[in-house]
């Protein structure tokens, strides 16, 4: 068997996934003709970045509900410190928000990983060669479903702080703003989200896929 053509990082939180798609990968035929040789692993988003940064791989094989660090911004360190790695995205999440946001910041393959394998199987040889796949299945979601509401960076952040349990007091002081100009964030994310309260604040963001679902609030 020759040296394969083109090599691969895997990145999932669950070592059974990891297994399977190294298995897939390197066998010779099923995706490119001797296999696609997986040179590490990583099973949260910190170890992705870095495994990327030292190998620069052809691919990156990633989950985007991992520890440390989540997809979108995996994608984004992974732009940076090696442009010319293709990033697939395999997921179970469907949330409308991310969905969005992987499609915007440029990923190159999005698939389900409740939808077949051939379609996997079909379209990453072209990936691989400069091509850009989103799977129906999450275009016709971003069909059916309105495009969440567009949040502001100061926003985001103070949704973050909100969710795990800060002050207005505590906001402002590790933003380094004032807690009035906190409290303006927090009435425009209300309006924003059309939510009256924290604990339709925080279903309405994980079902718009604004905040990580595996993350602990």
């Amino acid at each position: 068997m020759n040296e394969p053509r083109y090599n691969a990082i895997i990145a999932d939180d669950h070592a059974i996934v990891r297994a399977g798609l190294k298995e897939t990968l390197e066998k010779p035929g099923l995706i490119e003709p001797d296999g696609i040789r997986v040179l590490a692993e990583a099973g949260d988003g910190l170890t992705a970045i870095a495994e990327v940064r030292k190998h620069r791989p052809h691919l990156l094989l990633l989950d985007v509900s991992m520890p440390m660090a989540g997809g979108v911004e995996v994608l984004i360190e992974a732009r940076r410190w090696s442009k010319d790695t293709k990033v697939v995205v395999l997921t179970g999440i469907s949330a409308v928000g991310l969905v969005s946001d992987l499609i915007d910041t440029g990923v190159d393959g999005l698939f389900s990983k409740a939808s077949d394998n051939e379609e996997f199987y079909q379209r990453l040889p072209g990936i691989l060669r400069g091509q850009r796949h989103i799977s129906d299945y999450f275009l016709k979601i971003l069909e059916e479903t309105p495009k969440p509401p567009v949040l502001t960076d100061r926003e985001r952040q103070t949704l973050n702080m909100i969710l795990a349990g800060r002050s207005n007091k505590e906001i402002a002081e590790g933003l380094g703003i004032s807690v009035k100009t906190v409290d303006k964030h927090r009435t425009s994310l209300m309006q924003k989200l059309k939510v009256h309260s924290v604990p339709q604040l925080i279903a309405r963001a994980l079902k718009e896929g604004l905040i990580d679902p595996s993350k602990e609030l």
